[in-house]
């Protein structure tokens, strides 16, 4: 009965996690598909705090696109780490900057310290992109960068984060332009396309 017990509990995490990933705002259509909107916010304003403890000042990013992503250690969508990691690989030097924050809002699911965090990330993702302090995304305590995110954005970009692996593509000039819910794989060919349309074209071999 404890097994029994114990299947029925973890099947309603999931669904929990499913439906408030669902409710989502999304900047686009039903699924997820994103529409790129305009916005006013300026994300290269902000300085926050890496994972090592120093601080970083994101208009050092100036002229390059940003894909900001809450993360969780022990999250259903944890995986999508790995296709962070290769959006990093693939990118990077075309400008791309990824940046985790660590987020334990959502039922607990990133309670580690950062030594931890990091190790974790490290260790079974292999991440090299860089992963900052952790933060509050929502309620009273939510970190300023994320109140320009939720806040100060486009209408079809605003709204409360529901879950963790919420994605905010910035473009070069620091704007907001489109935000992509939770069971958007990092991959999926819609966010890649809206990456591809911030970056310089690709170097043709030869």
């Amino acid at each position: 009965m404890k097994h029994i017990a114990l299947a029925i509990s973890v099947a309603g995490i999931s669904a929990a996690a499913l439906l408030f990933a669902g409710s989502e705002p999304q900047s686009g259509a039903p699924g997820g598909k994103p529409v790129t909107a305009e916005s006013s916010s300026v994300v290269i304003d902000h300085t926050v705090t890496t994972l090592e403890g120093d601080s970083l000042d994101l208009g050092s990013f100036r002229g390059r696109p940003m894909l900001i992503v809450n993360t969780a250690s022990k999250c259903g969508y944890t995986p999508q780490f790995a296709g962070l990691q290769r959006l990093h690989e693939r990118y990077a030097e075309r400008g791309l900057v990824i940046l985790g924050f660590p987020c334990n809002d959502f039922l607990g699911q990133d309670p580690g310290t950062a030594v931890e965090i990091g190790e974790f990330c490290r260790k079974n993702y292999g991440v090299s992109f860089p992963m900052m302090a952790k933060v509050h995304v929502k309620g009273k305590e939510k970190v300023p960068l994320y109140r320009t995110l939720t806040e100060q954005t486009a209408e079809d970009i605003r709204g409360e984060i529901k879950w963790n692996f919420t994605k905010f593509l910035v473009d070069a000039d620091g704007h907001v332009v489109a935000r992509f819910g939770s069971p958007v794989e990092p991959e999926d060919p819609e966010l890649v396309a809206a990456i591809e349309k911030l970056l310089p074209a690709a170097p043709t071999a030869g």
